[in-house]
């Protein structure tokens, strides 16, 4: 029960992989904070911040959920309060909420060029800003954040800059988080998956069914942020992993469990 007792604040965790996240974390006794906007189930993308709650308890842990749009800064202080309130503090952060449009310059509307620039950039540096003073009161405070390793091959700003800036920024503050606060106790990383992961915006915004069939489930993201949430923070900082990497770490080679479907060939995600 390496998390039992911790507290883990996830964006986006009402379904997807910051759902699965959560529910691994909870296995090990982990307090979470759910964190997202859905109060009401959208049958397109299923769950709710209760229904994740639900789930969490069911694994073993303990949740908060809380209606949270991190386009806002108030809102963001004050889940940020009430969960510390809570739980008696903040030992992590997971930024997983993202806005994704793969359009090339032309096809780019400024309303979804703001809303990504405001979801993937402005509102996680704001999550970790105003959680920053219970992550320095932590146990092993660790700041995950679901982005790529910055590739700077042009075809991955060619196609949809609008989107590839706003994931590199966030990777960017990973990094930069990781030099400004080793003198603090605090870890951060980024992770990303090798492959395409079946979640709503898989089967809604990209491929279909045919796309999820090709990838892997959430349970892959969620194993590998459990391995780097487990390391010491003094030492496991500064890193832009890729899940595969970070299993093979951890003495797991035999991925075809994480397959939706066995024995089908896989579709290598954006940046990698």
């Amino acid at each position: 029960m390496l998390f039992k007792n911790r507290t883990f604040f996830i964006t986006g965790a009402s379904r997807g992989i910051g759902k699965a996240m959560a529910l691994k974390l909870a296995a090990e006794g982990a307090n979470i904070v759910i964190g997202a906007k859905s109060v009401e189930e959208d049958p397109r993308l299923g769950g709710t911040i209760f229904s994740a709650a639900r789930e969490v308890e069911e694994a073993g842990g303990k949740a908060l959920p809380i209606q949270l749009d991190i386009r806002f800064e108030d809102q963001i202080q004050a889940a940020m309060q009430k969960a510390a309130e809570h739980f008696g503090g903040i030992d992590g952060i997971i930024n997983n909420a993202s806005a994704i449009q793969l359009t090339p310059t032309d096809k780019t509307e400024s309303k979804r060029f703001d809303l990504m620039q405001s979801i993937n950039v402005r509102g996680t540096f704001l999550v970790v800003k105003h959680a920053l003073p219970f992550l320095m009161k932590g146990t092993n405070a660790h700041i995950l954040t679901l982005s790529p390793p910055i590739n700077m091959n042009p075809k991955w700003l060619g196609g949809h800059i609008a989107y590839t800036i706003t994931k590199y920024s966030m990777s960017m503050m990973a990094l930069g988080w990781a030099e400004e606060f080793k003198g603090a106790g605090i870890a951060s990383n980024a992770l990303w998956p090798r492959t395409t992961i079946d979640t709503a915006a898989v089967r809604n915004l990209l491929g279909g069914q045919m796309l999820a069939n090709m990838s892997r489930t959430p349970d892959i993201i969620a194993d590998a942020a459990h391995y780097i949430l487990s390391q010491p923070a003094a030492t496991c900082t500064g890193n832009t992993f890729v899940d595969e990497d970070v299993l093979a770490m951890a003495g797991i080679t035999d991925l075809e469990k994480y397959s939706v479907v066995p024995g089908a060939t896989l579709y290598k995600d954006l940046f990698v």
